[in-house]
């Protein structure tokens, strides 16, 4: 064992879909090797993401099987390759993109999330659903020591994806947030740290949903299906249906913006142009890009942003899914990959 390398003999468990419709198992595997700029990471917590539901539904056409999920990986690393550009031992995020082309015209624009060629953890390349990943250094997001794993974890989707949609949104002062799940709970407390109204949609019921909304701020919170008490500036689509675009259409005012910030949604049904007229924009947020990472951990250490979480071991990796479908986690999801995770976190009861 050379000085790049702090493994020693160990091997590495993950949790694997095979194909599209089915439930992940459990594997063993050597340690895979670094090379050029990529480092091993030892994870401590990832973080579950409605995107893993639609890679296990099939509704990534991009996606390759079999497939370790995961792209909200937290941990330290343990080897790296003779170009990576981080050291042993530095704590740090995998998030979804994993790699670009560098040299297109997005790219060298500062938009490589748009790269034709872009891979994606836990899409293309194995994620964070294991006690070790592989990542290229350059593309991973340095943190905090401070922060701990299993808490962390949120920031670097649901926040990061919080943080590009808010950005599109401009100066928008008065915000409908509909969907509240991981992204919303993250993206309201930076919206009210910014001094914003947030006013939150959720499922038609859900009253716990409704009552978490409050409880960090937001001025109003009730079904999708109720017209908004007050006409919005913009509006933040977080969950994945096509028919919250004309209703978020029609509850902001003229120049307003709706911004979907969904990697996948259900079909968009038509409406009437006088929907969008009056200089209404629809726009969509199409992942994020390492620039993103910087600000948005910055940001997130001003506004003292934190997230609520669920934890479960790696191996219950089919329980988070699943109480994630069923509407059952309100705040994040997160596996707890490592030893040292599960000792200071535990599984609230369900």
């Amino acid at each position: 064992m050379g000085p790049e390398d702090k493994t020693g003999t160990e091997a590495m468990r993950c949790m694997v879909l095979d194909q599209p419709g089915a439930r992940l198992r459990e594997e063993q595997r050597a340690l895979p090797a670094c090379v050029g700029s990529s480092v091993l990471i030892r994870v401590h917590a990832c973080g579950v993401c409605r995107t893993d539901l639609h890679l296990q539904d099939g509704d990534l056409p991009a996606a390759s099987y079999p497939r370790v999920p995961g792209h909200q990986a937290v941990g330290e690393v343990v080897a790296r390759g003779p170009d990576a550009v981080l050291p042993l031992g530095a704590w740090v995020g995998a998030a979804w993109l994993a790699g670009s082309c560098g040299h297109c015209g997005f790219c060298r624009s500062g938009r490589e999330n748009l790269c034709d060629q872009a891979t994606f953890h836990g899409c293309h390349v194995d994620g964070g659903y294991a006690s070790h990943m592989l990542a290229d250094s350059r593309y991973c997001i340095p943190l905090e020591r401070t922060l701990a794993a299993a808490a962390a974890t949120p920031l670097l989707c649901a926040g990061l994806i919080g943080w590009r949609t808010l950005r599109m949104a401009g100066d928008a002062r008065s915000i409908g947030i509909y969907g509240f799940g991981s992204a919303a709970h993250l993206v309201t407390q930076l919206a009210r740290h910014e001094g914003r109204r947030v006013l939150a949609f959720t499922t038609p019921g859900d009253t716990a949903a409704q009552d978490f909304a409050r409880e960090l701020g937001a001025a109003w919170a009730g079904g999708s299906d109720e017209a908004a008490p007050e006409p919005l500036d913009a509006a933040l689509v977080f969950a994945p249906v096509g028919a919250l675009v004309p209703k978020a259409l029609r509850d902001i005012r003229k120049g307003g913006t709706v911004v979907c910030g969904g990697i996948h949604m259900s079909d968009i049904p038509s409406f009437p142009y006088a929907s969008l007229w009056g200089e209404r924009q629809v726009r969509s947020v199409a992942n994020l890009t390492r620039q993103d990472g910087v600000d948005f951990m910055r940001a997130a250490a001003a506004a003292r942003i934190t997230a609520r979480i669920s934890c479960y071991p790696l191996p219950q990796a089919n329980d988070a899914l699943d109480d994630l479908r069923a509407g059952n986690v309100h705040g994040t999801a997160v596996l707890l990959c490592s030893d040292a995770a599960t000792e200071t976190q535990h599984r609230p009861g369900r």
